[in-house]
């Protein structure tokens, strides 16, 4: 049972007196850790010197606790899932090179072509994964005498993609956003120092103060207990959709909006959009919760906990049969038949993908006693590829690029399904969203090319996955 991955999350915290920060940027790691569940890893500075430890798994399972002793007053951290395969402990981040230490939450949609201009340049890759290219371009401007700002400005015009930075240069904190601020970067203060994430909740934990976002194309540099903020090379602003819909946590604050209140208002306007006779809403666990409820107020159809979800059972792979898919559903769901036998019932969710686990989820609240099924998604229909993070690489695994609405209601075997309208979606997330995976409105010329490369390698003629 496949869900959609995020690359991962990043932390970094820097003190004005040194202390043990090892376990602070762990405490970070483990609010961050459903960004990631194949690898973390973090390094503290401390006086000149550089800390590193990585592991596979969870963050509880990746250190010890010799590893959680360290002093220092800079740490960085990083929780990844791999983009394609196994993950290996020569990708998990933060990557290291010449006395420095760089962990980003993104993806470069360029990669290869920066790799085969830093191997030219004498550069040696030690995995694949696209920190390296990062770190190498920063270090090679900063050794041809740019300034830190001169070699980031140099970077966001190099690099097509995202990327979400913190980077231990020397003494100094050093943290930056792409021009279009796709993925989410936040920060906080407390009388111990600052401290960033990929998501509020990692500030918290710690008793940092919410007091923003980076923005896009921003640089920000903390050395000797003072901050100094510009704004080197900014776009048009791209914040991922999915971030709202599915990723970050519903207490967490991205882009300057609380996620559980972006979620509420998906529920009311699908109430709005995709209006039913029902008797209960049942969610899918767990980030269509908040949206669930939503729509069961405006409604007035009674909310239940009708799907309750093993926690315990950790990630499963994608299986390759459908008796595979079906046992691994009941592995990890399981339905209250009390709450939904005789009833007709509303199946929220957050997203539909490639839409087998959710066939699944529909025969397993059919077999508790369902008489009707009716599903609600606060995401449109995933149509394409995403280039900037998300683990959605091609056309032919997406339901929503071969099949119409009406298609897919007939293979789910629901009564109906109700998707968000895109106009709904923005008007619960606001304007400056990236929604390429939704309408292929990808902003490059780069990254549309190399859709159209997908295309051409799947066999799918323009226009066929908007169905």
């Amino acid at each position: 049972m496949k869900k959609l991955k995020e690359e991962c999350g990043v932390a970094a915290i820097i003190l004005k007196t040194g202390q043990n920060i090892s376990y602070l940027i762990y405490e970070s790691l483990l609010a961050l850790q459903h960004r990631g569940q194949d690898a973390s890893g973090f390094v503290v500075y401390d006086n000149g010197k550089l800390e590193r430890r990585i592991g596979l798994g969870l963050v509880s399972e990746a250190f010890n606790g010799e590893d959680l002793k360290f002093n220092g007053t800079i740490a960085i951290g990083h929780t990844r899932y791999p983009t394609t395969g196994r993950c290996k402990l020569e990708d998990v981040q933060p990557v290291f090179h010449n006395k420095m230490a760089l962990a980003h939450n993104g993806h470069i949609s360029n990669y290869s072509d920066l790799k085969k201009e830093l191997e030219e340049k004498g550069y040696t890759f030690k995995g694949t994964v696209d920190s390296e290219p990062l770190l190498y371009i920063l270090d090679y401007e900063l050794k041809n005498k740019k300034t830190i700002e001169g070699a980031i400005e140099t970077l966001m015009k190099k690099v097509i993609g995202s990327y979400s930075v913190v980077w231990i240069l020397e003494d100094k904190l050093v943290v930056f956003r792409d021009p279009h601020a796709i993925r989410p970067l936040v920060y906080g203060k407390s009388e111990l120092g600052y401290a960033f994430a990929s998501e509020s909740a990692a500030l918290d934990i710690n008793g940092f103060e919410y007091v923003g976002s980076v923005a896009g194309g921003e640089l920000i540099i903390i050395q000797n207990n003072e901050m100094s903020r510009k704004i080197i090379l900014q776009k048009e602003k791209r914040n991922c959709m999915f971030e709202y819909v599915y990723f970050s946590r519903t207490d967490s604050i991205i882009n300057d909006k609380l996620v559980n209140d972006v979620r509420k208002k998906l529920g009311e306007i699908i109430a709005d959009e995709h209006p039913v006779n029902a008797d209960v809403v049942v969610p899918v666990p767990d980030t269509s919760r908040t949206a669930a409820l939503a729509f069961s107020y405006k409604t007035g159809i009674p909310y239940e906990e009708g799907l309750i979800k093993n926690r315990y059972v950790g990630r499963t792979f994608i299986m390759n049969s459908q008796e595979k898919r079906r046992e691994t559903v009941k592995r990890k769901l399981n339905p209250i038949k009390k709450v939904i036998e005789g009833k007709r019932v509303v199946l929220f969710d957050d997203s539909i993908v490639r839409g087998t686990t959710m066939k699944e989820i529909v025969r397993m609240v059919r077999g508790a006693g369902a008489c009707e099924v009716h599903l609600r998604i606060t995401c449109p229909p995933v149509r394409a590829p995403c280039f900037y993070g998300v683990d959605m690489p091609s056309y032919k695994e997406l339901i929503g690029s071969k099949k119409s609405i009406k298609q897919i209601e007939e293979y789910l075997n629901v009564e109906s399904l109700g998707y968000i309208s895109m106009d709904g979606l923005l008007n619960a997330i606001g304007s400056g969203c990236c929604a390429g995976c939704l309408n292929e409105e990808y902003f490059s010329d780069y990254v549309l090319n190399l859709a159209k490369k997908v295309k051409e390698n799947e066999g799918i003629l323009d226009g066929c996955n908007k169905c």
